[in-house]
């Protein structure tokens, strides 16, 4: 049997941590061998990302930025010293994390790989030039971010917005009395605005379509007016107008590009006509730069190529056997070294992408609308490509978001980092990614204070010999079964969605069963995050947008994306929508769980009531962080205060006044059964549940919380400090322990991202709930322990992107998985989760 690589290492082939106490681990001791995978797993807030990323990836950057000029540190972002003792061999470190695309609709595939970098210069330097060229162009001027490359009329954007009387006036019928400029806002119809119009001269009692053009012009089209001198009319002396009269156009315009609110600016978007620009056709691109093309296509052109046809179009470039030299007074640089040498690079970095499964994406597809999982795998090739030797990479669930044939790519690519020399450390909850490690770290066994050890670390076949693993079971595909006994649920109607066109939905149908719970599944690109969280969520939202305006999340597709429903059926048994995903559930460190829940209402509320409180007049309000009063003012409420250090980049520590709590020393000395308002922010949830177990309010909220497996999380655990797939429980959590009204229609996005197959159990049995309580539930998902959970499964496919879109596979768990010979991808995976066998 041959040696693995640490064995027959002439040095110490391990990195090995001692005393590791950070966050919940308890003085962790764990020898981890270098060139090889190793996964770190362990149910969720066990401290396997506080081990892998807390303490052996800051403490190799730690290291690093040692090594940096102390004035070059401050360009830096650093992070702070882990809690450990010591770690020896410990090589150069680099992480990929969980995030969600960038929010900029300019950052592409295409940026966010570089390749956009050199298919500009490969335009610019090799390109085919119309003969009534200047000259060759920079590589900028192929860019529509650069000002030298940017459309003119755009601005880059490639989206041309502008207002028309139609999208301000919907209903021309209606008169200014009755709201027929339906763009101004509501307190702008009210009196005051009526009257100003009418003594500016303008009826606003005729229907608008009466009105003479001059009037409905100036109306709406006008420039923003200066102060007016109103003249007498119909018998009366009307006030003079003080002030500035805004026209329909310019408020919406003024709206759009100076407000500070996201809610005003999506206020005024639909009174917007947004398209293609019409100089450079959606590319952002000015015209000089779409003259040029290469192998007859213009950059835009080739910007829009899938992946893979891409790398197919580049391969004649880049096989030429015999190129000529370049010459840049050439009007043609195809068929030269040059050609040859970028279209060569092109190739052989597409061909990554296109083996991990990402040929169907473009260079132009914004990143936006990339999944998690997408960006993950993005980085990696970006990193196989490096060619980077001896170093660390640690990555955060590299399978999140990951059909499971798509994991197999994956597998080789990780597989190729430990070839190419590295050492790859995965934090990982995906059993097929586990099982194919050459090491195993399991910490736990429990999540907060009932992990933060090493549960067990050694080769993968040694974990089903440790009892007290909650990982071994589901390992060895001896855990309990997650499906319930008996025939899945019998829908209570249909909701149909006929001649769908979005992406790569082209004229789809789909039936969705109401009452029972839906699995949409498919390979990466299929389809199904268009068809469920953007088409049925935007044409049920439509229905009962007045009922839940807040329920619905603001669309991240780039502008001028568009959605074609021909026909909707069966809305009537929806009575209110519901999407959860995993969006933050709040941008700064004041939002958290017990903010969010709003659990922490009913907490001030038992405080103000304590006979301390009301002897000192305190309500509600003084224990709050957020207003003044009862927080700390040195910190306004934070608990921390930024720090300046000489030739040091600048960092956070504890407020020296309250020295984290938050609150002045006045309000901390009201006690709540012995305990302050800031001790109960530092309270888990699980402690949280016992001590408010008479406050049936808190009590409720809690449970909830920890039903869904969050009760390692502090009450006071800041937003930008959770994970995706915890944001998205969070929400789960405080949509169940509200009063439910009506048929309630559930969207949520990749539910098991972030859980271990332990935790997964947990989450269906709160979908469960949901249903049994007369509700839909559509969970777009890739696990398929809760594929088989469902009473129904819509599978997309056969492929990704032009290869997708169609639907493949619908019916029962075991209607699906007895297709595995056909064309959905998802069936072979779903019967082998269901007779507990590996896939063949």
């Amino acid at each position: 049997m041959k040696a693995a690589p640490w064995e027959t290492s002439t040095r110490d082939g391990f990195v090995r941590v001692r005393g590791a106490s950070e966050n919940n681990l308890r003085g962790v001791d764990v020898d981890c061998p270098r060139d090889a995978v190793v996964a770190f797993t362990g149910v969720s807030g066990s401290g396997k990302s506080s081990l892998a990323f807390g303490t052996i990836y800051a403490e190799a950057q730690r290291r690093y930025l040692e090594s940096v000029a102390p004035y070059a540190r401050r360009l830096i972002q650093q992070g702070n010293t882990p809690h450990v003792q010591a770690i020896t061999g410990l090589p150069p470190a680099v992480a990929l994390q969980q995030r969600r695309g960038t929010p900029s609709v300019r950052s592409t595939v295409g940026t966010l790989t570089t390749l956009s970098n050199s298919l500009r210069m490969l335009y610019s330097r090799a390109g085919t030039y119309p003969a009534d060229a200047a000259g060759r162009l920079e590589s900028d001027a192929f860019s529509p971010n650069t000002a030298a490359g940017a459309c003119p009329r755009c601005h880059g954007l490639g989206v041309a917005r502008d207002v028309t009387e139609a999208t301000l006036v919907p209903d021309p019928s209606l008169t200014i009395r009755e709201g027929a400029i339906a763009a101004w806002p509501g307190a702008w119809q009210g009196k005051n605005l009526r009257d100003v119009v009418s003594e500016l001269g303008h009826d606003i009692d005729v229907p608008w379509r009466e009105l003479p053009e001059e009037t409905r012009s100036w109306l709406l089209f006008t420039e923003e007016q200066p102060v007016v001198q109103v003249t007498p009319q119909r018998d009366r002396v009307a006030k003079p107008y003080k002030g500035r009269f805004w026209s329909a156009k310019s408020y919406v315009m003024h709206t759009l590009h100076d407000s500070q609110s996201q809610q005003m600016r999506d206020r005024v978007l639909p009174f917007m006509d947004s398209g293609p620009c019409g100089l450079c056709g959606g590319s952002g691109l000015r015209p000089e730069a779409l003259a040029v093309t290469f192998g007859g296509l213009t950059i835009a052109e080739t910007n829009a190529l899938p992946l893979e046809d891409l790398a197919a179009h580049l391969e004649p470039a880049a096989t030429l056997e015999h190129p000529t030299a370049a010459h840049r007074s050439s009007s043609s640089g195809e068929g030269t070294e040059v050609s040859v040498t970028i279209s060569r690079d092109l190739v052989q970095r597409l061909a990554v992408l296109v083996d991990l499964g990402l040929g169907y994406l473009s260079l132009s597809r914004a990143t936006p609308t990339l999944s998690p999982g997408e960006m993950q795998r993005l980085r990696i090739a970006t990193q196989l490509r490096s060619g980077l030797f001896g170093v660390v990479y640690v990555l955060d669930e590299p399978s999140a978001g990951l059909h499971p044939a798509d994991v197999e790519p994956l597998l080789a690519v990780l597989e190729a980092l430990k070839d190419a020399g590295n050492t790859v450390f995965v934090v990982e909850h995906n059993m097929d990614v586990v099982r194919r490690s050459d090491w195993i770290v399991d910490v736990g066994p429990a999540a907060g204070e009932g992990g933060g050890t090493i549960v067990y670390s050694g080769p993968a076949d040694g974990l089903a010999d440790v009892p007290a693993s909650v990982t071994a079971p589901f390992l060895a595909r001896t855990a309990p079964a997650t499906t319930e006994e008996g025939e899945p649920r019998e829908p209570a109607g249909w909701l149909r969605l006929e001649g769908i066109h979005r992406h790569n939905l082209r004229g789809l149908d789909a039936d969705f069963p109401v009452g029972v719970l839906t699995a949409v599944t498919g390979v990466s690109g299929s389809g199904k995050s268009t068809l469920v969280g953007k088409v049925l969520a935007e044409a049920v939202g439509a229905h009962v947008r007045d009922e839940t305006p807040s329920d619905v999340e603001a669309d991240d597709d780039p502008p001028g994306a568009a959605t074609v429903v021909g026909r909707v059926r069966g809305l009537e048994d929806i009575d209110r929508l519901v999407s959860v995903d995993q969006r933050p559930i709040g941008r700064t460190p004041r939002s958290n769980l017990a903010t969010y829940t709003g659990l922490f209402d009913a907490v001030r509320k038992a405080f103000a009531a304590t006979p301390e409180a009301k002897a000192k007049g305190f309500g509600a309000g003084r224990f709050s962080f957020n207003v003044q009063g009862g927080r700390c003012e040195t910190c306004q409420g934070e608990g921390f205060v930024s720090v300046e250090l000489l030739f040091l980049p600048g960092s956070y520590g504890p407020c020296p006044v309250c020295h984290g709590a938050r609150y002045n020393e006045e309000t901390l000395t009201v006690t709540l059964r012995g305990r302050t308002i800031a001790d109960v922010l530092g309270m888990t949830v699980d402690d949280a549940a016992l001590f408010f177990a008479d406050l049936p309010g808190v009590a409720r909220s809690l449970a909830t919380l920890r039903e869904v497996g969050l009760g390692y999380l502090r009450l006071g655990q800041p937003a930008t400090e959770l994970s995706g797939g915890e944001a998205q429980r969070i929400k789960l959590a405080t949509e169940l322990q509200r009063a439910r009204r009506g048929h309630t229609l559930y969207l949520l996005d990749e539910p098991t991202t972030g859980l271990h197959p332990a935790d997964v159990v947990l989450l269906l049995a709160q979908l469960r709930k949901l249903v049994e309580a007369g509700n839909t539930v559509i969970v777009v998902e890739h696990t398929m322990a809760v594929v088989a959970a469902a009473d129904w499964v819509i599978d997309l496919g056969p492929g990704g992107g032009s290869a997708g879109g169609s639907i493949v596979a619908t019916g029962t768990p075991q209607d699906v998985a007895a297709l595995r010979s056909g064309t959905s991808v998802t069936a072979r995976y779903l019967a082998a989760h269901l007779e507990g066998r590996p896939v063949a």
